[in-house]
């Protein structure tokens, strides 16, 4: 095992490489810079899309190659801006720096908000990490006695009519279910119940320990609710499936013969070796929870998480924000598949990768 995660780990490297490398290379032809963005709004034109004339170069379309917002702005404050995005120098240079400051762990500062990308990604990060790991022990609390109980009664009314909710559960998407419940329950066309934005109210300090928990679960209700409805039918059918595939093994015929109930053998036998795919792919689905719907879901509900800090990143052009937690998401990810492995094999020590390998 420890040769397998010694080859993980050096798996890494170059995985991140690629990663930054494609996404480098993608914002050398992507328009509207940073510099352009500081151009339109001294120009007083808002946003540098509605100055930006076409074209698919960094520094505008205009013939003589200049900036497309640059009207009427002298050379030198143009190539100071120029120089302190570090836009100056070749993109290779650029990139060469970046890498060499990125395995020294520092991802540089903010162009827009005077904060370096390090305090900023700690900054957000409890937000997305709560809405992720709430949604993923909601759907498993749900999901695995829902799973259970129609493998039980596989083939019965109760499972057909729960395989059609869940199905259309899953083919919601996150947004609109997440609009659905602001409009149902957060003052929209009906019931005023949870609260519209925010994670916490604001006298929140104030509130004593009770009334923080209270708060706090006040807010996360409804967008933990939008962001675990489609892990709801992965995780139902997963547990159904593998509860099904024990259920048919020679050991549980064995046990009936023996005269064992039924919950004996479903609870003493059957449960520990088909939850072995669903618990150990928790960092998974976790992970899987936290970058596919933080996004969506904090936009809408206004929560200042990584997802939405991201999106405005892209947005306003802030490069080393984007490049910053690109790394940052890329390296969890990849520890997280590794750690995923190690679940296994931890509930179950007759998985052998490095066996598999050979």
């Amino acid at each position: 095992m420890g040769a397998y995660i010694i080859r993980r780990l050096l798996l890494v490297f170059p995985t991140l490489l690629g990663i930054l490398i494609i996404n480098f290379a993608l914002v050398q032809f992507v328009p509207g810079g940073p510099v352009e963005q500081i151009l339109a709004q001294i120009e007083g034109e808002g946003d540098v899309f509605e100055a930006f004339s076409g074209g698919g170069r960094e520094v505008g379309d205009n013939n003589d190659g200049s900036y497309a917002g640059a009207r009427g702005l002298p050379d030198e404050f143009i190539k100071e801006l120029e120089k302190e995005f570090g836009f100056d120098k070749p993109p290779i240079e650029r990139f060469f720096n970046m890498l060499w400051d990125y395995m020294r762990f520092d991802f540089g500062e903010s162009y827009f908000r005077s904060i370096s990308v390090v305090d900023l990604v700690i900054e957000k990060m409890p937000v997305s990490i709560t809405l992720g790991l709430w949604s993923t022990l909601l759907a498993y609390l749900v999901s695995i006695p829902l799973g259970i109980k129609k493998a039980v009664r596989d083939g019965s009314e109760f499972d057909t009519w729960t395989s059609g909710i869940i199905i259309l559960a899953y083919a919601i998407p996150g947004f609109l279910f997440a609009i659905l419940l602001l409009v149902l329950f957060a003052g929209g066309s009906y019931y005023q119940i949870f609260p519209l934005r925010g994670l916490t109210s604001e006298n929140f300090e104030q509130l004593s320990i009770f009334g923080k928990m209270k708060d706090y679960l006040w807010h996360i209700t409804l967008p933990v609710l939008a962001s675990s409805i489609s892990g709801f039918a992965t995780l139902t059918l997963l547990t159904k499936n593998s509860f099904l595939d024990e259920i048919q093994k020679q050991y549980v015929i064995t046990a009936r013969s023996k005269g064992l109930k039924e919950k004996q053998i479903l609870y003493g036998h059957v449960f520990r070796n088909a939850m072995l795919i669903v618990i150990a792919g928790f960092p998974a689905v976790f992970i899987g929870v936290f970058f596919g719907g933080s996004l969506i879901i904090e936009t809408i509900f206004s929560l200042d998480g990584l997802g939405r800090m991201g999106f405005e990143a892209a947005v306003a052009r802030d490069y080393p924000v984007i490049f910053g937690t690109l790394f940052v998401f890329g390296l969890i990810g990849l520890t997280v598949g590794i750690l995923s492995d190690l679940m296994y094999v931890f509930i179950d020590p007759r998985i052998d990768f490095e066996g598999r390998e050979g």
